[in-house]
């Protein structure tokens, strides 16, 4: 297992995994992260499952090659398709942590009070039925529905959040009849929070969309305490690296972080 000091190995397929690396800035300060968006194969939640595996695995191996002490897959297509191969292809060398099972606690906690819950994310993830049924296997009493919104990594991908466009797209989704009548939202798509407030405001702030980034980082938090393995000090700086340079992700990167981001093209699938 990786020391305390090692850092903290993050993936998704473009942006959405940085809702989960703020988080992880604001509470863990000392924690040292390396951020890697596969851009060159966004977005991973129109493809197989295999393809989604091979590029985890790939992705991971990089990971591992940065002296990782974690991987934390934070994308939902990964998750729901990749997790159980990357945690056994990983091993020893490194903690690995879906951003699916920490949501699912916190939903099936006696303290949620949720009877109803609705669960938004791409094909991929919806498709693996991965929520419903983890959900259902620790609180069978609990009703939850799945509703696939694909054209949302795309808007967020290319930009459009907080206008008349984007808010078209989430009116005409959530209207639909599949997540009528709930009173909890998981947002299953690491790139949705950056339009959480949008999602709210169409619920009239009376759905609780859950933020699911905050309650990955508290798991992974607990983790790191649990393996002894939370840093003392920050080492060094934390690195934003990408496979194909997008023109929105610096943006949105520099939005969360509140300062310009260095981003690094790192394509690890030509070597």
């Amino acid at each position: 297992m990786g020391k305390k000091d090692n850092p903290i190995g993050i993936f998704d397929s473009g942006v959405g995994g940085l809702t989960v690396a703020h988080a992880l800035h604001s509470v863990l300060p000392h924690e040292q992260m390396i951020y890697y968006g596969d851009t060159l194969h966004l977005p991973y939640g129109d493809k197989s499952r295999e393809t989604i595996v091979s590029y985890s695995l790939g992705i991971s191996d990089f990971l591992l090659k940065q002296h990782c002490k974690v991987i934390l897959i934070a994308c939902n297509s990964a998750s729901s398709n990749a997790y159980e191969q990357v945690r056994d292809h990983v091993g020893e060398r490194a903690l690995v942590m879906n951003v699916i099972d920490p949501v699912v606690e916190q939903v099936c906690s006696e303290q949620s009070g949720i009877r109803s819950v609705g669960v938004i994310g791409t094909k991929a993830t919806i498709d693996s039925g991965s929520y419903p049924k983890r959900i259902l296997e620790c609180c069978p009493a609990l009703q939850v529905s799945s509703l696939a919104t694909p054209l949302f990594v795309p808007m967020i991908e290319e930009g459009f959040v907080f206008d008349d466009i984007s808010n078209a797209i989430i009116r005409s989704y959530l209207s639909r009849r599949e997540i009528e009548e709930i009173d909890a939202l998981i947002l299953g798509c690491t790139h949705y929070p950056i339009i959480r407030n949008q999602i709210s405001r169409f619920f009239n702030f009376e759905v609780n969309v859950l933020d699911t980034a905050q309650i990955v980082v508290r798991k992974l938090q607990q983790l790191l305490e649990k393996n002894d393995l939370l840093a003392g000090k920050r080492i060094g700086p934390d690195r934003f690296l990408v496979s194909d340079h997008t023109p929105y992700f610096g943006v949105i990167a520099s939005m969360f972080f509140n300062e310009k981001i260095r981003l690094d093209k790192e394509n690890i699938w030509q070597h």
